[in-house]
């Protein structure tokens, strides 16, 4: 595993990002170059080699051979139960804090093995962000939930910490509604406002992926669209893996899809290939409403 990289002060980078003229067309900003560029050529960021995992003596996932490309918005699919959310919570381990929980298999960053014993967890879950299916806004103002992650990793100059928080704001499409509001409470602001919140208090400490678990299933359909531009827009800096049980919403912002069955990823492919022609009947009949 290479050594982690620790965010200070001194190393705050802040975003640099053109208007889209779709919500797919944005310019790529390469931190290690700094130049602006297009979406980076495919490769993979995330690979599950061999992946089983049980709940005690409960299996939830079997034998699952996954790749996840670089910069694209790959879709997890299935019916409630399959084991979509459980393999999302295995990237940035958060199945560790469950009791009796058990890993088999491997799962790679970057080529790193994120079970090796040398692994920096917290910083991995740096690394690998989880926006979760309810708005969880902290009860502070909107200020202090999106500082809050890079005051943990040791943030503490204020001009810093002003920019981290414009920019993660402005990343999430919510800096505008925000931006004379910033010492409000974050309750104060609606669901989906409160869930664009949560994406931007992820970004602020810089990920590499982000994973999101059904991130518009409580919103309406106007917040729903603003999350689904969103997400289409940060596909450009981010590997995006998000879980949903809305086939058309797979259809419209997935690059790849993935569909789970009875905790056994039974086809992944172009998310086009996978609507029109797919390849297994198990996923036919999924797709087209025969069961789920």
């Amino acid at each position: 595993m290479k050594e982690p990289v620790k965010l200070k002060d001194k190393d705050f980078v802040p975003f640099k990002e053109e208007k889209p003229n779709s919500s797919r067309a944005v310019v790529y900003y390469d931190k290690k170059s700094n130049e602006m560029g297009k979406r980076p050529s495919r490769k993979e960021k995330v690979r599950a080699e061999k992946l089983t995992f049980y709940y005690g003596t409960k299996q939830a996932l079997q034998n699952i051979n996954l790749d996840i490309i670089a910069n694209e918005v790959t879709a997890l699919i299935g019916p409630s139960g399959c084991g979509k959310t459980t393999f999302l919570r295995i990237i940035n381990r958060m199945n560790d804090l469950i009791s009796g929980s058990k890993v088999e298999g491997n799962v790679f960053i970057d080529g790193d093995d994120i079970y090796h014993p040398d692994v920096d967890v917290v910083e991995l879950r740096r690394r690998v962000g989880l926006v979760f299916q309810q708005p969880n806004p902290f009860p502070k103002t909107i200020y202090e939930n999106v500082a809050y992650g890079p005051r943990i990793h040791g943030i503490r100059k204020k001009a810093y910490l002003d920019e981290i928080v414009e920019e993660s704001l402005k990343q999430a499409a919510l800096w505008d509604e925000v931006k004379d509001r910033l010492k409000d409470s974050a309750l104060s602001l609606s669901g989906g406002q409160q869930q664009r919140l949560c994406i931007a208090r992820v970004l602020a400490v810089r990920p590499e992926v982000l994973l999101m678990d059904e991130p518009t299933s409580a919103l309406d359909p106007v917040a729903t669209q603003r999350i689904e531009d969103l997400i289409g827009t940060l596909a450009a800096n981010y590997t995006i893996i998000i879980v949903t049980h809305n086939m058309q919403q797979a259809a419209r912002i997935s690059d790849t899809t993935a569909f789970f069955l009875l905790g056994e990823m039974v086809e992944q492919g172009k998310t086009s290939q996978i609507f029109t022609r797919p390849r297994d009947r198990r996923t036919e009949e999924y797709i087209t409403g025969r069961f789920g």
